[in-house]
């Protein structure tokens, strides 16, 4: 197994999921159907705030449980991702300020939920760095789509720019788990909680939808 493997499996595995939370009903979902400007840029700052926080965390305590050694060739990635994602807040918030809004954003949700219960390097790398990153790529052309329909070329450029970077916070991640993964076991585990991650943010669109009437499944 190598990262580029990988990656196509957990994207083949979960291909409906992302399919799904790819689609134009994201937006509704993660803005309780208030699809303006504000609530959209909101909501990608509270992601990208819960971003910041989990990476941060890991970065702090990323010689792992044991003094795993692993654990050190980690600390490098989940501090850079920490900063990564606190830019992309900062420029969000920046945008946000732009239209006379302000907002504190907020922490939490399910995923990071369970990302943050994640001790062992080979997983925080492949359910944070990758499942999540599988997301947020689907997340970020979403709001991208937004803001060219709005008409709104600045803010879909910022949100294509997010996107860019985020696809290399997965390629860095994939390289390092060519370094941490020893043997099959490894990237088994690395693939069960890559796509359960993957799972946790499907369930969590579809729930929402489901709470508001909405079939989560695409018009044929």
């Amino acid at each position: 197994m190598d990262g580029e493997r990988f990656r196509a499996t957990v994207e083949s595995a979960k291909a409906t999921e992302l399919d799904r939370f790819g689609s134009n009903k994201l937006l509704i979902a993660l803005t309780d159907a208030t699809l303006e400007p504000e609530a959209v840029l909101r909501a990608a700052a509270d992601s990208e705030h819960a971003a910041h926080t989990t990476f941060s965390g890991w970065a702090a305590d990323a010689g792992g449980p044991d003094d795993d050694p692993a654990g050190d060739a980690a600390a490098g990635l989940f501090d850079w991702l920490a900063e990564r994602e606190r830019e992309h807040r900062e420029r969000v918030l920046e945008s946000l300020t732009e239209l006379g809004a302000e907002h504190d954003p907020v922490d939490g949700g399910a995923m990071h939920q369970y990302l943050r219960a994640r001790e062992a390097p080979v997983e925080r790398v492949a359910a944070g760095a990758v499942g999540r990153g599988l997301v947020s790529d689907r997340s970020h052309l979403q709001i991208v789509s937004f803001f060219v329909n709005e008409g709104d070329e600045s803010r879909a450029t910022l949100f294509r720019d997010l996107r860019t970077e985020t696809e290399e916070e997965l390629k860095r991640g994939l390289a390092l788990l060519e370094d941490l993964c020893a043997d099959d076991e490894d990237w088994e585990r690395a693939r069960m909680v890559a796509e359960y991650v993957v799972q946790i943010a499907y369930d969590d669109y579809a729930d929402a939808l489901t709470g508001m009437g909405i079939d989560v499944k695409p018009v044929c």
